[in-house]
């Protein structure tokens, strides 16, 4: 007698961390993580906002994943905000390996 194993089914793919190029505020932080997490943004923000007024935390948490979270595309038609370039290119600086070192 033969049993046939089930196939697996595919496990679902989540998308990758990146902030979002089209639910954005101010640098697309929280609207990528909720790309990521399925958590509404609102939700997101809120977190932030209260982080910050319970001792400044929420800013430098966001401050930071606005400098480490690589950036999605931006639909047609939108154009990048005016520090986007310098984060950017802030982002590449902190996360390109070096000659001699590891990656």
């Amino acid at each position: 007698m033969t049993s046939a194993l089930p196939s697996p089914s595919p496990q679902p793919v989540r998308p990758e961390l990146r902030r979002s190029g089209t639910d954005r505020m101010l640098g697309g932080v929280c609207g990528g993580l909720a790309e990521y997490s399925g958590i509404d943004a609102v939700l997101w923000r809120v977190g932030a906002v209260g982080l910050t007024v319970a001792g400044g935390a929420g800013v430098v948490v966001y401050l930071l994943l606005w400098v480490l979270l690589p950036s999605a595309p931006l639909p047609a038609g939108r154009r990048p905000g005016v520090l986007d370039p310098f984060v950017d290119r802030l982002h590449a600086a902190l996360t390109t390996a070096r000659p001699g070192e590891r990656a």
